[in-house]
């Protein structure tokens, strides 16, 4: 088994972390101190996320795919590192295997994706408890190297089950049996590790089968016996009702006394054939259900037009997650997901009264974790994200670390009610979009908002002033880190004052994150509220693109046919955006 220095800090229940959560593990997370870690890291293969294996039509990623697609290159050099502090620091089995897996592999983008999530691996056994699980969600195209690696760091003796998930249903792929299911392998630290007596509803065609019987009331039932093989001295041998069982080399399972309350109660079926056993009624709504099984059938996969549905395209049920913290943890105990996405772990947890920690590397993940705690559980139970930046220092270290998630972050910080994920190129120049009232029988407004996080000048400043010209918006705002130039400010003089009914406003402001972070903030307008004419097409004549109607709220794929659909997602900010106006936006073409 591997194993890690001791690293990380004891912190309080519920905590919700925005960064690479290799650095929060090592820097927050105590040795010891997790009952069940549940992750379902960006893995898939297919063609529309195009991440594990090149596909020669490229496709957009998820917010929380494209935050991860550096690691999995090995040709960027964060892999070769991983591999170099496997095989120093590491050592064991694990390191024998990841060099195993590298001479097979070769440096590769499956290797560099394996080598990373062995460090992750290493780091999530560390902090559990001895009486810890771990639950690792992905799908046959790496399920069985990423085995390999558990089998290394935990070792084989620890394994406990693969579960089979049915993800989806049937459907056609060309020359090949349709791939339906995901897998989740199940390990745990110890063999003292916490086991939950949880049952799931029993399979309908096994109820049809079995339960043959209704009473009078619609309950279905079926006959079980009562009595059990063997003669006995005692009382269960002796005759009841006129009836010996030890003739029969049998016994009664059941005292008379329960014999007779069970008569009374009406729950023993008497046959009519002459020298018949009465046997009990077992009415299936009194049944725990079955124990678990490591095929799962009854857990349907969150539907595209369901309630449930965020808009993650790798969004998994909250049912599943519920069973398996009910089934490795209880009341009280810590749940830790450190690819927590658009938060499932997170509310399933909070909904089963257990403590949580959640860490993803996407601003837009964790808002929308935020904006979904707050519609489930209200204000009070939505925790402070660590690591979102708070003062300019950590500001600057975000764009020079990550200059996609500073835009996503800027936008955030403006309460943008829209916000673009496009490939690079693709955006036309619109990050995100601000929509306000602009008075009685006029549309609304839209302010237009892009963010730079390196270097910026009155090029910059010029370019967002055309778009907003092209896109015929009544404003908009460029945001960079510095404090803009003279001649930056030039530039947004000249594109002059807004047509709106705010006063006299600039149609083009710019704010840094410098002078953000002393009080001086741009002039926005009021929203007061929000509804979904906001989102509808201005005029004919406008360039403003409309919504595709999403899967269901929060993301979507759209824009103007000059962007084409796959290169553009669009998100509606869970933040400003209420979600009952999400699910009716969602319905807008």
């Amino acid at each position: 088994m591997a194993k890690s220095s001791v690293r990380g800090t004891a912190i309080s229940p519920n905590k919700l972390f925005f960064g690479d959560n290799l650095e929060v593990l090592r820097q927050q997370v105590k040795d010891e101190s997790v009952d069940l870690v549940y992750l379902d890291p960006p893995f898939n293969s297919q063609a529309r996320y195009n991440v594990l294996f090149k596909s020669p039509v490229e496709d957009v990623a998820s917010a929380q795919v494209g935050a991860f697609l550096d690691f999995w290159s090995w040709h960027t050099g964060e892999a070769e590192a991983a591999y170099h502090e496997m095989m120093t620091d590491v050592g064991g089995p694990t390191a024998t295997f990841v060099s195993a897996l590298r001479s097979a592999l070769g440096e590769s983008d499956m290797m560099a994706y394996l080598v990373m999530m062995a460090q992750r691996l290493i780091e999530l056994r560390r902090v559990l408890k001895p009486t810890g699980s771990l639950y690792l969600h992905c799908d046959p195209t790496a399920s069985h190297y990423l085995k390999i690696l558990l089998d290394g760091i935990f070792g084989p003796d620890k394994f406990r089950n693969e579960i089979i998930w049915k993800r989806t249903s049937a459907h056609n792929s060309a020359k090949r049996w349709g791939p339906i299911h995901d897998v989740i392998l199940f390990y745990s630290a110890s063999d003292e590790f916490t086991w939950e007596d949880v049952h799931q509803s029993y399979d309908q065609e096994y109820i049809n089968s079995f339960f043959v019987h209704e009473d009078a009331e619609g309950r279905k039932w079926r006959r079980a016996d009562l009595t059990g093989a063997g003669t006995r001295n005692g009382e269960s041998g002796k005759p009841w009702r006129g009836i010996s069982v030890s003739a029969k080399g049998r016994h009664w399972a059941v005292p008379h006394g329960e014999l007779d309350r069970l008569d009374a109660a009406g729950r023993i079926h008497w046959p009519q054939k002459e020298g018949g056993m009465p046997q009990r009624k077992r009415y299936v709504d009194e049944l725990p259900g079955m124990p678990l099984q490591d095929l799962v059938l009854d857990i349907k996969p969150v539907h595209n037009v369901g309630q449930e549905r965020l808009g993650y395209p790798t969004q998994k049920p909250v049912g599943l997650l519920d069973r398996i913290i009910r089934a490795s943890t209880r009341p009280g105990q810590v749940v830790l997901d450190p690819f927590c996405g658009c938060g499932t772990t997170v509310h399933a947890a909070q909904a089963a009264k257990r403590n949580w920690i959640g860490i993803d590397v996407s601003i837009h993940a964790i808002h929308v974790i935020e904006g979904r705690l707050k519609d489930a559980f209200g204000t009070p139970n939505v925790p402070k994200a660590e690591g979102i930046p708070a003062d300019y220092a950590s500001a600057a270290r975000l764009a020079q670390s990550n200059p996609f998630q500073f835009q996503w972050w800027a936008n955030y910080l403006l309460g943008a009610h829209r916000i673009n994920e496009v490939k690079k190129g693709a955006d036309r120049g619109i990050d995100g979009e601000l929509f306000f009232p602009n008075g009685p029988g006029r549309a609304y407004g839209r302010m237009i908002i892009s963010a730079k996080a390196g270097n910026t000048g009155p090029a910059h400043v010029r370019e967002l002033r055309g778009v907003i010209e092209r896109e015929k918006a009544e404003m908009g705002l460029f945001v960079c880190l510095e404090r803009p130039t003279p001649s930056m400010l030039r530039e947004a003089t000249a594109a002059g004052f807004a047509d709106v009914v705010h006063g006299r406003t600039p149609r083009l402001q710019i704010v840094s994150i410098a002078d953000w972070f002393e009080g001086k903030k741009p002039r926005l307008p009021a929203v007061e509220q929000i509804h979904s004419a906001a989102f509808e097409t201005k005029s004919k004549g406008a360039k403003r693109p409309d919504p595709n109607a999403p899967e269901l709220p929060l993301s979507f794929v759209g824009g103007r046919a000059a962007v084409r659909p796959e290169m553009l997602t669009q998100h509606l900010n869970p933040l400003t955006v209420p979600s009952s106006l999400r699910a009716k936006t969602a319905k807008l073409v």
